[in-house]
């Protein structure tokens, strides 16, 4: 069964422009290179939930689990964490549709 990662975050006020640029320039493209089907990516307007939430998707869950201990993983995700607060992440079975 495919895995799927899903992540939560906020982005942190004073860093809005730099985090954007950062997602395209970097975050995205390291995704799609690492092997992760982009499959969700939402941004919330209103309410009390995260500001942010991005799915991708791979063909099963130790895939996302094998990827998700290589360094260069860890490092995109500390060079990410320079720009948001609240980061989360989580392993599921993906169900084809939306998640969170």
């Amino acid at each position: 069964m495919a895995g799927k990662l899903i992540m939560t975050w906020d982005i942190s006020p004073d860093k809005e422009e730099e985090y954007f640029e950062f997602v395209v320039r970097e975050f995205i493209p390291v995704i799609q290179k690492l092997g992760f089907k982009m499959s969700d990516a939402w941004m919330t307007v209103y309410g009390e939930r995260p500001q942010i939430l991005v799915g991708a998707v791979m063909p099963s869950i130790e895939n996302v689990q094998d990827i998700m201990s290589t360094e260069r993983w860890q490092t995109l995700i500390e060079n990410l964490l320079g720009y948001v607060t609240n980061f989360k992440a989580r392993i599921v079975k993906s169900t084809g549709s939306f998640q969170f």
